[in-house]
């Protein structure tokens, strides 16, 4: 588990929006595990990306979450994510399907975020279209 300072990185609007996207394809009662990835700026962008580990019956699924929020310039407040399945596997498989996804992230190590403190509480509303 990260301690309360690399929880900070999953903190901040683009990580609010990408968990409430997140929460309306999957539901947050399957999440058994999140990581992120230190969120990157650059120009008049950021990019976040994390991981998602949901347990579905016997299985279970690996998912990338990626957002792109335009911070500054004309198309300020512009925001996207995209959910995609990268792996299954039996529910034991956890490691070895989480280490197949950080190879793919050019060695970086995400830092594990509890899905309770990630995913926003039911009362924050509908996930925001931007």
């Amino acid at each position: 588990m990260g301690t309360q300072s690399d929880l900070k990185i999953a903190v901040g609007e683009g990580w609010h929006r990408l968990a409430r996207a997140v929460a309306a394809e999957v539901p947050p009662a399957e999440v058994d595990g999140v990581w992120v990835f230190r969120s990157i700026r650059q120009e008049s962008r950021e990019w976040g990306t994390a991981i998602v580990s949901r347990v579905e019956g016997d299985r279970r699924r690996i998912y990338t979450a990626r957002y792109v929020h335009t911070i500054k310039g004309k198309e300020r407040g512009k925001w996207s994510a995209v959910l995609e399945e990268v792996g299954s596997g039996p529910v034991d498989a956890l490691d070895e399907l989480i280490r197949g996804v950080e190879k793919r992230a050019d060695e970086e190590i995400p830092t594990p975020v509890p899905p309770g403190d990630w995913f926003p509480a039911e009362s924050d509303g509908p996930p925001q279209q931007g």
